[in-house]
């Protein structure tokens, strides 16, 4: 199979999707002149419309041709930018099919960066997921391969409800594997990264990868991780989570969002209560700490989740006894350069 980047399979099935369908249709800011630019004279400026810096209006006018039968695609570059258009997104998009009984649908798909450890700044660097995630109506994506991207977006573009797609802006250039035939991966089927039997690690996004550089460090020390990516946030994978902390009994769920109200938070309160039988540690979570992202990257440096944090998460959940509880099994604590 060809190897391309994530960026250039996430074009790529957007642009398959604009052929298949006349009803597909790109509208952002600059992207005619930027990330669509070679295709702008096959589709033109009909298809790829280029907007004024206003979330609020070109989301709204999206949400309005998906009522109308279109299939926007809107480029809303940083995520933080959604926060522009909230009341389109939560009271209109998610809400629509279900307060019209069914006989209108908003089949949009809204693309967002998730820029973070770059320096950007509080404005450019949340990862809202787990906001959105509280919104009933809105389906949530966060792809971290390029097979999944494609896969995925394509789901999305077929899909008659709203999905925000959220993407890792640290995976943009990282390329593997993607094939040239059609296909597409179902929104709510988990991937299981590695296969092991000691901890299940859950991860999302750019954790996913700083996961299995922790479970290969820790293969040496006899420690056996499996490393879960949800893929998709709403709807969940329940069912893969469950099973494989049934098997493993133990749980580290790693997120880069803050750990108030996380999807994080989600995941550990489902195992604990479909699977606390099977526990022998505490579920340990690995999140930034709930405070606005600072513009010095000494600062932001130690907010994420890293490698080695997570495999001494790892560690500590494997060495815990219930007798003798470790203090590494406590959340861990704010660092003092963020206190």
């Amino acid at each position: 199979m060809p190897q391309i980047t994530y960026l250039e399979a996430a074009k790529s099935a957007i642009v398959a999707a604009m052929r298949r369908d006349p009803h597909v249709f790109v509208m952002g800011e600059d992207v005619q002149g930027f990330y669509y630019s070679d295709v702008l004279q096959e589709f033109g400026p009909e298809r790829i419309r280029d907007t004024p810096i206003s979330e609020a209006g070109f989301i709204g006018a999206g949400i309005g041709a998906a009522l109308t039968g279109m299939r926007p695609v809107i480029e809303a570059a940083f995520s933080t930018f959604l926060y522009s258009a909230m009341d389109q997104i939560v009271n209109q998009a998610a809400k629509s099919r279900y307060m019209f009984g069914g006989q209108a649908s908003v089949p949009i798909v809204v693309r967002s960066s998730v820029a973070y450890g770059a320096g950007l700044a509080a404005h450019h660097s949340d990862r809202p997921w787990g906001i959105f995630a509280q919104i009933p109506g809105l389906k949530i994506i966060v792809p971290t391969t390029p097979y999944d991207i494609k896969g995925l977006l394509k789901t999305a573009i077929d899909d008659n409800n709203p999905v925000l797609c959220f993407e890792d802006a640290a995976l943009g250039e990282v390329s593997g594997e993607v094939p040239d035939h059609e296909y597409q991966v179902p929104f709510g089927a988990a991937d299981t990264k590695r296969v092991g039997s000691d901890v299940t690690v859950v991860a999302i996004a750019g954790c996913v990868d700083r996961s299995l550089q922790a479970a290969r460090v820790l293969e040496h020390e006899s420690i056996s991780v499996e490393v879960i990516d949800p893929r998709t946030l709403v709807p969940l994978d329940r069912g893969a989570i469950v099973q494989s902390v049934r098997k493993t009994g133990r749980l580290v769920v790693v997120d880069p969002a803050p750990g108030m109200c996380s999807v994080a938070s989600e995941i550990a309160a489902l195992v604990s209560e479909e699977a606390f039988a099977y526990l022998r540690a505490p579920v340990q979570r690995l999140t930034a700490p709930d405070v606005p992202v600072p513009f010095s990257p000494q600062l932001e440096g130690v907010m994420y989740p890293t490698a080695e944090g997570i495999a001494a998460a790892v560690r500590a959940t494997c060495n815990y006894s219930r007798r003798n509880p470790t203090a590494a099994c406590a959340p861990a604590p704010l660092p003092a350069a963020l206190r």
